[in-house]
């Protein structure tokens, strides 16, 4: 017997006016807005740095003390980080290497070699925790003795047919296993791509029949599970201006066995305790993948712990909207939600295609937005968890985010041990911001992908085109990297002064 949910529409007349209230009354903490999601000069971070200080008049996280915050990183560390980093803020660097990587020069075998040889020593050794299972664990521990925990993504993107998608599930499943072999705690989720384990063609045939269905309520989806709201009245609706054919027969078993990988999937974590987190994707396939997490999270999701988390991306108009109504819809049926909040990453071509179309674009129309979207949806999610529902996991590398989520949190009351909270940032990334968080008491992750390099190849060029609009964290780290290694200079010369000049190095 299908459940009956509340109209999404109903529930937006309903309640949303509220919920409007209360995103314009959410951000409390007096902070003056910082552009981090834009890449300033070094000396420009470092001002901003000066500009946050004297703007902050309570603060719970010390982002300042760059000797405190890198006291665990060898000097060496600290050089190569430095680099990498910058090499990495460079955007026509970050271009060529990107059309390299995508010409028929890798398709020569000497070529490929040397340049997945680079690449290996370079930003994989920086940004992945490692080629096998043995090397995460290493990278993993590491991070934990640290204070860290370990997101652990098996770095597949997608896949076009069925054998495919099982040799991808097989992959989810053995870092659930191998989540479950590594100290306890020191794993806080296991991340899966739906494009992984349903053909990506299939995402978007059904999510255009998502889309025709928000459109035309009686139009009749057979194969469709008990869900929660995935559209908005704002949502964009635009990728769908024809009415679909329903799914053909083999579609139907193709998007059954789908499902059924993801079931085996979330069995696993909950026989394992392992919490699932979904990534988002772009909209064109997006309302596919959130009913699929929806649908599982519905059926695995109880007893105040969630164990299937979705992904909201804040840069997305529609994004509070959309969270509101999962949230509150989910709390009607008793069934806990758990959300990891993101700006988003597909800037460039959401734009290029709805502006191709005629449309608006589905991104807010400034970064600002975006920042008081992403700011809110946090608030919003941590007033859930100081009255009991719900669990989030803040994922920024902006620095005015994570302060003000960390003082929200304090406001509330919550504890900074409570699971339904956690931060993260990307391995490699923003490591100002996880340390200082860290060292506040909080729960910080890292978000760790390993495989094979030639593997994992496609996640690092995604990371290097999507992750332009954040390299002024970046920045901020190399600022704070750079007077740290100033400072251990100093201290070196200061050393070997000092021993030039004692009276016991003075030869007789």
């Amino acid at each position: 017997m299908a459940t009956k949910f509340l109209s999404p529409k109903l529930l937006t007349t309903l309640s949303l006016p509220s919920f409007t209230r209360f995103l314009n009354s959410a951000s409390t903490a007096a902070v003056s807005p910082l552009n981090f999601d834009e890449t300033p000069e070094p000396a420009a971070a470092e001002k901003q740095l000066t500009s946050l200080d004297e703007s902050i008049t309570t603060t719970t996280l010390d982002l300042y003390d760059h000797q405190k915050l890198f006291s665990s990183v060898s000097t060496s560390k600290l050089l190569r980080s430095s680099a990498t980093l910058g090499l990495a803020s460079n955007e026509r660097f970050v271009d060529f290497g990107t059309w390299v990587m995508n010409s028929r020069l890798m398709e020569t075998s000497f070529v490929r070699d040397v340049i997945l040889k680079t690449v290996k020593h370079t930003f994989f050794q920086h940004f992945c925790a490692g080629e096998t299972t043995e090397e995460a664990a290493d990278c993993l521990r590491r991070i934990h003795e640290g204070g860290f925990r370990g997101m652990l993504v098996y770095a597949v993107e997608h896949t076009d047919d069925n054998a495919g998608c099982d040799r991808n599930l097989e992959g989810f499943i053995r870092s659930v296993e191998f989540a479950k072999s590594l100290p306890p705690s020191s794993v806080s989720f296991v991340i899966a791509k739906i494009t992984a384990i349903c053909p990506i063609g299939l995402l978007r045939r059904v999510s255009d029949l998502l889309r025709w269905q928000y459109k035309d309520p009686s139009f009749n989806l057979p194969w469709k599970l008990n869900t929660l709201p995935i559209f908005s009245d704002s949502s964009a609706l635009y990728h769908t201006l024809q009415k679909p054919a329903p799914l053909s027969p083999q579609e139907e078993l193709d998007l059954q066995l789908a499902h059924q990988r993801l079931l085996r999937l979330c069995q696993k974590c909950v026989q394992d305790n392992v919490p699932l987190t979904i990534d988002a994707e772009d909209t064109s396939i997006q309302p596919a993948i959130d009913y699929f997490t929806y649908s599982s999270a519905i059926m695995y999701n109880r007893d105040d712990k969630p164990i299937v988390y979705g992904t909201i991306q804040a840069y997305l108009k529609d994004a509070g909207e959309r969270l509101f109504m999962a949230t509150k819809t989910a709390e009607s049926l008793g069934i806990p939600m758990g959300f990891k909040l993101v700006r988003g990453a597909y800037m460039s071509s959401e734009s290029r295609l709805a502006s191709l179309l005629g449309y608006d674009s589905p991104i807010h129309n400034s970064i600002q937005e975006t920042h008081a979207c992403y700011n809110d949806c946090a608030s919003f999610m941590l007033e859930r968890i100081a009255a009991g529902y719900d669990a989030v996991v803040l994922a920024t590398h902006n620095i005015e985010s994570g302060q003000l989520a960390a003082s929200k949190a304090c406001d509330l009351g919550i504890r900074k041990g409570n699971q339904k909270l956690e931060f993260a940032q990307l391995y490699g990334m923003s490591e100002a911001l996880s340390f200082g968080l860290r060292d506040a008491g909080f729960q910080v992750s890292k978000y760790l992908p390993y495989g094979p390099v030639d593997m994992v190849m496609p996640y690092l060029l995604r990371r290097a085109e999507e992750n332009r609009g954040l390299l002024s964290t970046p920045s901020l780290d190399r600022v704070l990297m750079g007077n740290e290694l100033k400072r251990r200079l100093k201290k070196l010369q200061f050393a070997k002064s000092e021993m030039a000049s004692s009276p016991s190095s003075i030869k007789p």
